[in-house]
């Protein structure tokens, strides 16, 4: 691992680090924000997956979740949206939904994608370990997941598949049911083939729909947000968790977008949701 950047803030440091993945092939840069710790304390995570067309730098340099997470001593963990670099496919008509910068948190099984898009893996797995060896100070018992958009979903299938590991589930303008939706076929068909059965492990209401099973999630929504209709259908995934029995608290935030404006007001408000979770006994 390299360091590409440090800052203080709030007490703590933001720091900005590069490695070669494995998953991907290829060079990787992520954000670690680490709060203020007396000697011997280490701190939750809460990761943050990023939507479509992010790096890791959006929500570190918009976020505004530093004083929160400082305040509740809190480790905020933001990695790339998909891989980068020389010799890694891309949309081969340039849109900006799919290839880079939109990797959906799926481990592809097409070609040219499967080389280089492993996200799943990459997230799940390699990222995890390398942050449990670089990273004494954290608290790799205590985690808790969320994102923005198509990083909304990444968090959901992510936390799904993974609720040992993550003490609570949040998301901001998710794309919940992308096997319904045209940035998910798209990205699902490119990704993991024709074959829709296939998609339904990285389909959050699929997912919830085959058994899958959390206790509560939290999301946000803003109802000026321009692609709710077409992209995020949230009601689709407060139905099947109606359905299946998780508690799931939808909050239509009046008057918001799809921005970073959007998130930075109610982030810090995950941070705290989070981190009652991560400090509870049990």
């Amino acid at each position: 691992m390299k360091t590409v950047s440090t800052a203080r803030a709030h007490g703590g440091t933001q720091g900005v680090y590069s490695h070669e993945s494995t998953a991907t092939g290829t060079t990787m840069t992520f954000s670690v924000f680490v709060p203020p710790l007396e000697e011997g304390q280490r701190a939750p995570i809460l990761w943050y997956l990023s939507g479509l067309t992010c790096t890791h730098a959006n929500v570190t340099d918009k976020g505004e979740f530093r004083a929160a997470c400082a305040e509740a001593g809190i480790a905020f963990i933001a990695p790339d949206t998909s891989p980068r670099g020389e010799g890694v496919a891309d949309d081969p008509d340039g849109a900006w939904d799919f290839g880079l910068g939109a990797g959906f948190y799926v481990d592809a099984t097409e070609e040219p994608w499967a080389k280089h898009y492993r996200m799943r893996s990459y997230i799940e797995d390699e990222l995890p370990a390398l942050i449990a060896a670089e990273f004494p100070m954290l608290d790799c018992a205590r985690q808790s997941i969320t994102g923005h958009s198509m990083g909304g979903h990444g968090a959901l299938t992510i936390g799904l598949r993974n609720p040992d590991r993550f003490r609570s589930i949040s998301a901001f303008a998710p794309i919940v049911a992308p096997s319904q939706v045209p940035w998910g076929e798209k990205a699902l068909g490119g990704y993991l083939g024709k074959d829709r059965s296939a998609w339904r492990a990285a389909d959050a209401v699929a997912m919830i729909e085959d058994g899958a099973r959390v206790r509560e999630l939290l999301i946000d929504q803003g109802d000026a947000d321009q692609f709710l209709a077409e992209q995020l259908r949230p009601e689709l995934l407060a139905k099947a968790c109606a359905d299946a029995g998780i508690d799931c608290t939808l909050r239509m935030q009046p008057g918001y977008d799809h921005s970073y404006y959007f998130i930075s007001t109610f982030l810090p408000d995950h941070v705290r949701w989070h981190g009652e979770r991560l400090t509870a006994e049990g």
